[in-house]
């Protein structure tokens, strides 16, 4: 099975666009998909990507604290089924 990092960056390349092209799968696991230039509105759509294929749900607050990529992943490994 892929790894939480590869399974997220896989997700992110298929799921969402800036100015019409794909988000670049080796983003930086320091930055955020608005650094990135994802628009808030893509944002909320891709967790519910992520929530349905990780079988996760995020509370309102972990939103707001899962800052970076990163943080994302880190919180993947630690709640994923």
């Amino acid at each position: 099975m892929a790894s939480t990092e590869n399974r997220v960056r896989q997700l992110i390349s298929k799921n969402l666009e800036v100015d019409g092209s794909a988000v670049d799968a080796s983003i930086d696991l320091g930055s955020s998909l608005s650094d990135a230039g994802v628009s808030s509105m893509d944002v909320v759509s891709f967790a519910r990507v992520i929530q349905d294929e990780f079988g996760i749900r995020f509370a309102p607050e972990h939103c707001t604290e899962l800052q970076t990529i990163g943080q994302l992943v880190d919180y993947l490994d630690a709640n994923a089924a």
